[in-house]
Parts: structure tokens; C-alpha cells; sequence
């Protein structure tokens, strides 16, 4: 088989295409042939040592996978040869075929394209764990998404709406305003690239938001962008951490006090492990709403494995108006 390899630390260029042997499941595995591996920001930190887990070098970046179970270990009877599943995984995407145990894995339904499906797992899990168990999103409260073209942030428009909120959805250009539009936002703002006047920001957002402010801000992007968001918040408001292209912040603990909000932490794929049940009701709301038409996951580009370095440069450089794809066919 195929794998594009992490072997030393570095940037999306130092990631090289190998030839390994085919892996073998174990007792409790089964292998899966991918089909599709959507890229996501942790895949860039974790090349870089940048992010929570290392695994042991060599390895193949990749979370979000959707393949076919083409061979089982000892043991494994909840799948069989030829099922179409969802993979979430620590690694290992960005490669042929790929060891996973029965818990990673989930049913593909009839009728899903594997690219929609490797689009689909991660981010709108994310989203919709953000939204509905962290954040206690309610009908006709106020959300702002920043980052709101991206994976991650135009699922969050999108279940956003499945809940009844009214959505903001910033973005850093006038193209990603009307891609944000297009997935439902009531409301885009386009903020600059680069902030030389945070203030200016912050009245940007709070125009945006209103007298009240946002209930639920959700920010994907961090950096120098967080703080003016954070003051557009509402009385009580819950503001979202998910993660930090753009850098970490810092907040000033006074704004916390002068607001009474609440700074939340979204750790999906530690949730995950320690919620399996809840996890699985979340995915059976998700494939739910995905049937009715509600939430429609966006591809912007698609590599062929050869090209996962360009993918995930293309990623970095924030030009993704939705998911990207990395296909092995």
C-alpha cells in the first residue's frame, strides 16, 4: 500500500509519499481500504509536534476516513467484509488501508458518497457537540461563528440553524460571506485578514450581534480575533473554544466578570472516548439530519494522495470554503 508519511517534524512539505506493506488486523481490529480522508487543522499540528498526541514517527496524518472493511481480526463480529463505514482515528488517514477497532467505526448509510462521508464525521461531530452539549444552544438565541466558511464553521451554521438560532456567520472574505450564506447564515460580516485596530473589531461584532449580544460565539480561529469577539458577547453568554489557527489567546479575566459568561472547552475526540453512548446518539442525529436535507457538507477541493502536502498546505493557508478531500481512487 500507499501512505504519505510523517518522518521527521515539520510543515506540509516534509510529508512523503511511501510504499509499506499491507497492514494486519489483530484480535479486536479489522482493516479498512479508505476511499477518502478529509484534512483537518490537527492533522497540520500533529506533523509539527504542535499538537496533544504525538504518535511514534513514521506515521500518516489523517482523523476523519471513509472506506470499506476489507479484513477482519479474531474476534471482530459487528462488521464484515465489504461494510462501508465512517473511521475516526488518531492517524493514520492518509494512507491506502488502515488498522481501526469496531468502537472507530461507523455504518456508512446507503446512498452516501464516500467524499461525503469522510466530510462529515469530525467536523459536524465537533459542531454539534459544541452547539448542543457545551453551549446549551436554544431556538432564537444569537450564534456567532467565526471562521465561518470552514469545515468546522460552516457546520456550525448550519446545525446553528437545525436549532432555531439566529446565526452570524464572520468570515474573512466577501467569497466565504456568500459560501456562509448559502449554507443558511442570517447575517455575514467580513473582518480583515490581518487586525491592526482591535477595537474597530470589537464594534464590528457587536454591530454585527446587536444591542443583546451573541448568546454563543464559537471560535475555531483564536488568535487576535477571540478577545473583540468576546466583547460582543451577551449577559451569560457561553463562548466556544474549538481551536487556534490563527494563535492562543489571551483574555482579560475582567471581561468574564463584567459579561457573567462562561469560556468553554470543546475536546471532541476526549468526549468521544469518555461518551461513547452519547457520541453515538449524536452521529444518529447528525445522519438525521443529513437524510432530511438539513446539513449538506461542502467539498472545495480534492487531491489525490500524491498531492496530500498541497492539500494541507491549502488547508493552512485558509482557503478551504469547506472541507477538502484527500481521494485514493
Amino acid at each position: 500500500m500507499k501512505a504519505l508519511l510523517s518522518e521527521q517534524p515539520g510543515g506540509p512539505e516534509t510529508l512523503v509519499l511511501r510504499d509499506l506493506p499491507d497492514p494486519t488486523p489483530k484480535a479486536g481490529e479489522l482493516r479498512v481500504a479508505v476511499k477518502a480522508c478529509s484534512l483537518n487543522y490537527p492533522d497540520a499540528l500533529m506533523i509539527e509536534d504542535k499538537y496533544q498526541f504525538r504518535p511514534p514517527r513514521p506515521f500518516a496524518p489523517g482523523l476523519e476516513v471513509a472506506g470499506i472493511v476489507e479484513a477482519l481480526g479474531e474476534g471482530v463480529t459487528s462488521f464484515k467484509v465489504g461494510d462501508r463505514v465512517f473511521v475516526h482515528t488518531s492517524h493514520g488517514g492518509l494512507a491506502e488501508k488502515l488498522i481501526a477497532t469496531p468502537s472507530q467505526c461507523m455504518s456508512i448509510p446507503a446512498g452516501m458518497p464516500y467524499e461525503t462521508a469522510a466530510a462529515l464525521l469530525l467536523t459536524y461531530g465537533t459542531s454539534l457537540h459544541a452547539l448542543q452539549d457545551r453551549a446549551r444552544l436554544k431556538a432564537g438565541e444569537t450564534l456567532l461563528v467565526l471562521g465561518a466558511a470552514g469545515g468546522v464553521g460552516l457546520a456550525a451554521v448550519e446545525l446553528g440553524k437545525a436549532s432555531g438560532a439566529r446565526v452570524i456567520a464572520a468570515v474573512s472574505s466577501a467569497a466565504k460571506a456568500a459560501v456562509a450564506r448559502e449554507h443558511g447564515a442570517d447575517e455575514t460580516l467580513v473582518y480583515p485578514s490581518a487586525i491592526t485596530d482591535a477595537r474597530a473589531l470589537a464594534a464590528l461584532f457587536k454591530d454585527a450581534c446587536g444591542a443583546k449580544g451573541a448568546d454563543v460565539i464559537y471560535d475555531p480561529v483564536g488568535g487576535e480575533y477571540a478577545e473583540p469577539a468576546l466583547r460582543a458577547i451577551a449577559w451569560e453568554g457561553r463562548y466556544l473554544v474549538i481551536g487556534f489557527p490563527a494563535g492562543i489567546p489571551k483574555f482579560p479575566l475582567n471581561l468574564l466578570l463584567l459579561k457573567g459568561c462562561d469560556v468553554r472547552g470543546v475536546f471532541w475526540g476526549a468526549w468521544v472516548q469518555r461518551e461513547p453512548k452519547r457520541h453515538e446518539s449524536n452521529m444518529q442525529h447528525l445522519l438525521e439530519l443529513y437524510a432530511s436535507g438539513r446539513i449538506r457538507p461542502r467539498i472545495s477541493a480534492r487531491f489525490p494522495l500524491v498531492e496530500g502536502g498541497a492539500a494541507l498546505a491549502t488547508l493552512l493557508r485558509r482557503e478551504a470554503l469547506g472541507k477538502i478531500i484527500v481521494s485514493m481512487e
